[in-house]
């Protein structure tokens, strides 16, 4: 593991204050530097840009954005344990680092638009997470980009394509206003403690309109009542849209027997649409 900084080797930060990485918190750290100045890489140049991360932990990845040259990081972190660890990175970085004591559930961004959030998430809070930073009340969002490591179970659903085991709501909701890749895949032997999963990291780039027009709430009901019950014919699983969901359908390019995963993303917006219209 190679120093990206003068500051101490992680595994020496953890042990100074005793951080020793807590389920309950979804925390699994990830101790080589080579590894997070990677991460903070796939987000692209990060001269002078404004990051956000959401649970930095004892500051892996947050060492290398500052040392990839991120103009201002704020970094949102639950763990009261963390903190101390955290300042020790500010004083290092006088300016560029602000420490958020919060969830990040809770607590409203303090950067000025665009920023970017590139972030090693918390596994009981990612999904919960992203979902809100992809359905915001106006689109284009605050944010240009999201560089987020998931489960790599998450990270498939994400890019998945129609047909496949892994096509879902999640799949439509980034696909729909963002251009979705999986950047690159973890061991679980990288982190402390080792997670019982591989892990991905994801990049989203925020597309400045969506790829096909759609009300957002509409979609998302309408999405999300198909794959809830995905073993099931749309008409059927659908059926509380209307007695002419069948109509709906059609009008939209879909067969009434299709199931949710046979269902492109265009004729999702497009069944949105007949959906609102009526």
């Amino acid at each position: 593991m190679s120093q990206i900084d003068d500051l101490p080797p992680l595994r020496d930060v953890i042990a100074a204050h005793d951080l020793r990485a807590k389920k309950s918190m979804g925390q699994n750290f990830l101790l080589d530097l080579n590894l997070t100045a990677r991460i903070a890489r796939v987000s692209g140049p990060l001269g002078g840009a404004r990051v956000l991360e959401v649970g930095p932990g004892p500051g892996g990845l947050t060492r290398a954005l500052l040392a990839e040259g991120a103009g201002r990081v704020v970094a949102i972190e639950k763990d009261a344990r963390c903190l101390p660890a955290l300042a020790e990175i500010a004083a290092r970085y006088p300016g560029r680092l602000e420490v958020v004591s919060g969830d990040a559930l809770e607590v409203d961004v303090p950067l000025e638009a665009p920023w970017r959030v590139v972030a090693n998430l918390p596994y009981n809070v990612g999904t919960e997470l992203l979902v809100r930073w992809l359905t915001p009340a106006a689109w284009p969002p605050p944010w240009e980009s999201l560089t987020l490591m998931f489960q790599r179970e998450v990270a498939e659903r994400i890019v998945a394509a129609p047909g496949s085991k892994a096509y879902g709501r999640l799949a439509i909701l980034a696909q729909w206003r963002c251009d979705a890749r999986i950047a690159m895949t973890l061991p679980p032997e990288a982190f402390a403690p080792p997670p019982k999963v591989s892990s991905a990291v994801v990049h989203l780039t925020a597309l400045p309109a969506p790829r096909f027009e759609a009300d957002a709430r509409v979609l998302s009901r309408v999405v999300a009542m198909g794959f809830n019950q995905r073993r099931k014919m749309l008409r059927a699983a659908l059926k509380g849209l209307g007695p002419d969901i069948e109509d709906r359908l059609r009008a939209a390019g879909i067969a009434p027997t299709q199931r949710a995963e046979e269902v492109t993303l265009e004729q999702w917006c497009a069944l949105a649409r007949a959906v609102a219209e009526a």
